[in-house]
């Protein structure tokens, strides 16, 4: 019988890991990749059963701790779960049937984007399909932040879901939107992009029409506009970020 490997990338998710973990019971193994946490996270995953590594982020991201987690499992597949994510009892049996008939392809699962209590339809945080359940050996990952999956097999669809449940306060939001911000700057830095002016003043009003019009962001009420606001806010800070470190180094 195939093994199924749960590798969950985290860094002080204490207040996530646990119902987490109890999502994704049906695993035969639940690996955490942990970069430096301070909090309880790791105790608590070791009392759910789960095994937990130590591992520093790299300069090489998010993709350098999910190909780590390959590295640290012999299960024959695997599937990237986020501590903010939540796994249906459904979902856990198709994934099962997945992996028991055994055939060669990655599957996405549709994610259902809960931001600040509020179910999210459209917009920046509509529903997504994220591809996840991989054969161990079919899946290579590349980007420091929106990192990528590089496979040689198929792609399929299931039919289930998960909930994401993204941000639950707004603490929560501005750590994540600080650190993201900060690993977005640094990686268009390594890749030699440049924060011009036009940049910095048309791509934030570019991103928050994007998602409050093209994406009908405007359905989702309040949260849905603010929400907006803030995905061109986020990349108004990302070109400034890159604009200041580019300028130090010019000095």
């Amino acid at each position: 019988m195939s093994k199924l490997s749960v590798l969950i990338l985290t860094y002080n998710e204490e207040k996530n890991i646990a119902d987490c973990i109890e999502s994704a019971l049906f695993a035969d193994e639940i690996l955490l990749i942990d970069s430096g946490s301070t909090d309880a996270t790791q105790v608590i995953a070791e009392g759910l059963g789960a095994r937990v590594v130590a591992h520093p982020m790299q300069t090489g991201g998010f993709a350098a701790q999910r190909n780590f987690a390959l590295e640290q499992t012999d299960a024959d597949w695997v599937f990237y779960l986020d501590a903010d994510e939540r796994l249906t009892p459904q979902a856990g049996e198709e994934i099962r049937a997945i992996v028991e008939k055994g055939e060669a392809a990655a599957w996405e699962i549709k994610r259902l984007n809960i931001v600040l209590g509020q179910m999210m339809h459209y917009g920046a945080h509509r529903p997504d399909w994220s591809l996840r359940l991989y054969p161990r050996s079919a899946v290579r990952w590349s980007g420091a932040v929106h990192e990528a999956a590089e496979i040689c097999v198929p792609k399929h669809r299931m039919q289930q879901i998960m909930h994401h449940y993204t941000y639950k306060d707004w603490d929560s939001y501005f750590q994540k939107f600080n650190r993201y911000t900060t690993m977005a700057a640094e990686t268009l830095n390594h890749n030699g992009k440049k924060a011009g002016m036009a940049k910095v003043l048309l791509h934030p009003p570019f991103a928050f029409i994007k998602a409050y019009i093209l994406r009908q962001g405007f359905r989702d009420g309040f949260l849905g506009f603010i929400m907006s606001v803030m995905a061109g806010f986020a990349v108004l800070v990302k070109y400034l970020k890159l604009r200041y470190w580019q300028h130090n180094e010019k000095e």
